[in-house]
């Protein structure tokens, strides 16, 4: 039990004079201020947190961050060293009992580290008998015996070698976090608009009439959006929150970087719709039919523009008490979001990991494109689709190549670059690569950056996967829980952070990034950090090792030469170097901003998406995972949750109080999270319950906390995403 646990109220607003006061006191204990001054600057670096994009550069104030990206600029750019000293303390036994905020609060990797065989202490090596020892694998084992994970933070140009390496090795195990987050978003808007990714600009979303946010806590997760939301609403937007949590940040944002401080603040959600988990395509499946039947479809835009209208208006039927049961929602309330959409001209649909870890997320994005295409909000100012993206770069590195599954233009273009046949078969994804490990198919993983162990479903099952492996490799900058989990042999790679200047042979080197939309601009480092190698030095020297081309070396001295061939095989970045140089950089190719369509038809496709409604047996809740305010990811940076009143501890769960005294459990007791599935039951103890302003039937607790109890055959249909938002569970009384 977490003993310094403590209870107290939510809060009704976001960010303000605590949030300030909160971010700065994290940057000050890690003497890390200094660095806060060039987040996000034209002549800086990349926030390390999420992929929000960046205002104009004449726009972009001087306090360019949010709370948790002060968080993540304050872990990286520590004073603090976790050396061989640290090592020699804490066998792998002790590490695995560790938390993962603990291990993130050891400081920054200095040296690589090796566990030998049989051995239960890493020791410190030099990085030519790391290099030697990963290349020496490489080499012995079959192509499709090795995994190459990717994490979001990974840079566009250390990407590109990645993948290159991997594909010259012979495979296209390239499992990333993408995966995990908004591979459903990827699938469902391919399918219906030919591009995996969001088609509006910041500009669209501070001038849209209307915004329905789905399943998404920006104050947390995304917090500069809040800021966006602040324009909108004074531009005479409204804005649908559509959440079973009340999230703070949708219902008040006290900007820092005005008199919102200090006043009362914008109130945000002009209607909250508390929508019981899963029940989004119940929704946009209503929300559609009152569309049609109201006759408030652009009949032109269809015509010009569309395909499969006729079949879906024909598929959908709506029962009206199914739908009520589904969302949690009243009709009159459904209805009354009809209203507003029908009053607005424009509207854009955000979505975040609320909808895309479900086994019906495709569906249910592929309904929210219907929406869009029946008003015509697809291809004009304030309209479009916006899966916000988590980490920053995730995007940018699926751009690249990062993808098990890459399309064959990419390859061939990649192939003709660089004179070999790239594999064509298809590699494993994140849960693909645990079964293949957990049954002995694969010899060799390497992560690069993540936390590989934490991020993933079925957590015992991924351990067990783990130790299956010869050689473990993860380059990381700090340490985590996925350094307690290890093959055979396990090496830690300690590298450069998106804070660090990064010197080659020929000067100091930027890196570039992908925003959530699409933008793509340059990062350059300040801190010094000798001793430790970038991911584009890691990946370059292992190509040299093992496959000898001499461009290997020229990648290393100047990542510009990486850029050049990127521009040679990807289409969009042409004349790279030149456009990073650009204060805010470039846009990438989006065909439907521009009304086009890069479907098989050349059209926007409607598609018919049956309903599915989670239906728990008598006595149990919906479990959905979610992130706590000290928290990014799996980076966990403390242990409060101050939005939701949650002080010193991390498990806990959330339950509607009239849930709670349906099932005769108090609030503040301590009960064993049980989720039961086809393979059995899975059991996550120690949790205590707090009472909540939740949807009924519903409940919420921490991931990575509660992973143990996501299966890992558990998975969205088409995409493979793990289903951590649509987790059965019942809550086990413990004793006193």
């Amino acid at each position: 039990m977490e003993d310094k646990l403590r209870v107290g109220p939510a809060k009704t607003s976001a960010a303000g004079i605590p949030g300030v006061l909160h971010a700065l006191g994290f940057a000050a204990r890690d003497r890390a201020l200094l660095p806060l001054l060039k987040v996000n600057q034209t002549d800086g670096f990349d926030c390390p947190g999420c992929a929000w994009p960046d205002p104009d550069p004449e726009h972009r104030h001087v306090a360019e961050f949010c709370e948790n990206g002060a968080k993540a600029v304050a872990e990286e750019a520590t004073h603090r060293r976790c050396g061989p000293d640290f090592f020699a303390e804490h066998p792998i036994a002790d590490l695995r009992g560790r938390s993962d905020h603990w291990l993130g609060r050891q400081g920054r990797l200095t040296t690589p580290m090796y566990l030998r065989r049989g051995s239960a202490t890493y020791e410190p090596v030099t990085w030519e008998f790391a290099l030697d020892l990963i290349a020496e694998k490489l080499k012995s084992v079959a192509p499709d015996e090795a995994v190459f994970y990717t994490s979001g933070r990974t840079s566009n140009e250390a990407a590109f070698v990645y993948q290159l390496l991997v594909r010259r090795l012979g495979t296209n195990n390239l499992p990333d976090c993408s995966n995990m987050c908004h591979e459903s978003s990827g699938s469902a808007l391919t399918e219906t608009i030919g591009i995996g990714k969001g088609t509006v600009t910041l500009t669209d979303v501070e001038t849209t009439d209307l915004l329905l946010i789905n399943g998404q806590n920006p104050g947390t997760n995304h917090p500069r959006m809040l800021i966006a939301l602040e324009k909108q609403k004074a531009n005479g937007g409204r804005i649908i929150a559509i959440n079973p949590l009340p999230e703070a940040g949708l219902i008040n944002f006290k900007n820092p970087q005005n008199l919102g401080a200090v006043t009362g603040g914008v109130p945000l959600a002009d209607e909250y719709c508390q929508i019981r988990v899963n029940g989004d395509l119940a929704l946009f499946r209503a929300l559609n039919r009152i569309l049609i039947d109201r006759d408030a479809v652009d009949h032109d835009f269809i015509e010009r523009y569309c395909a499969g209208f006729d079949d879906y208006v024909a598929a959908l039927a709506v029962d009206r008490a199914e739908t009520e049961f589904a969302t949690g929602m009243p009709w009159s309330q459904i209805e009354r979001v009809a209203d507003m959409v029908c009053e607005s001209n424009s509207a854009i649909v955000c979505w975040a990991m609320g909808l895309t870890q479900h086994k019906n997320s495709v569906p249910t994005i592929k309904e929210i494109i219907n929406f869009l295409l029946l008003r015509g909000n697809m291809g004009r100012p304030g309209a479009g689709a916006c899966p916000v993206r988590g980490h920053s770069n995730v995007q940018g590195d699926r751009t690249v190549g990062i993808y098990e599954k890459p399309p064959r233009e990419f390859l061939d273009s990649l192939s003709e670059a660089f004179g070999f046949e790239a594999p064509q078969e298809h590699g494993y994804d994140v849960v693909e690569a645990i079964r293949a490990m957990r049954d002995g198919r694969v010899k060799f993983f390497m992560g690069m950056g993540g936390n590989f162990v934490r991020a993933t479903p079925d957590s015992v099952v991924t351990e067990e996967a783990l130790a299956n492996v010869d050689l473990t490799v993860q380059v990381s900058t700090k340490l985590n829980g996925s350094h307690a989990f290890t093959g055979e042999e396990a090496l830690i790679l300690p590298t450069l952070g998106r804070t660090d200047a990064d010197l080659q042979a020929t000067g100091p080197q930027a890196v570039t990034v992908e925003d959530s939309m699409g933008m793509v601009h340059a990062s350059r480092g300040r801190g010094s950090f000798d001793g430790v190698l970038s991911e584009v030095a890691i990946v370059t020297e292992l190509g040299r090792r093992v496959l000898g081309d001499p461009y290997w070396d020229q990648f290393r001295d100047d990542y510009s030469v990486i850029r050049d061939r990127i521009e040679q095989v990807i289409p969009g970045f042409e004349d790279y170097n030149r456009r990073i140089q650009d204060p805010g950089g470039f846009a990438l190719p989006n065909g439907p901003r521009e009304r086009r369509f890069t479907t098989a038809s050349g059209r926007a496709h409607f598609t018919v998406n049956p309903l599915t409604v989670l239906r728990p047996p008598p006595g149990h809740l919906i479990l959905q995972t979610v992130r706590s305010h000290d928290q990014y990811n799996t980076t966990v940076y403390g242990l409060d949750d101050r939005y939701r009143g949650i002080k010193g501890g991390r498990r806990v769960v959330f339950v509607n109080p009239a849930d709670l005294a349906q099932l005769g459990i108090s609030d503040g007791e301590h009960v064993t999270l049980v989720s039961v599935h086809e393979s059995g039951e899975r059991r996550a103890p120690g949790f205590r319950v707090v009472s909540y302003d939740t949807a009924r039937g519903c409940a919420a607790a921490y991931f990575p906390e509660t992973n143990v109890l996501v299966p890992l055959d558990s998975v969205a249909d088409t995409s493979g995403t793990p289903t951590s938002k649509s987790v059965i569970v019942r809550l086990e009384r413990e004793e006193a």
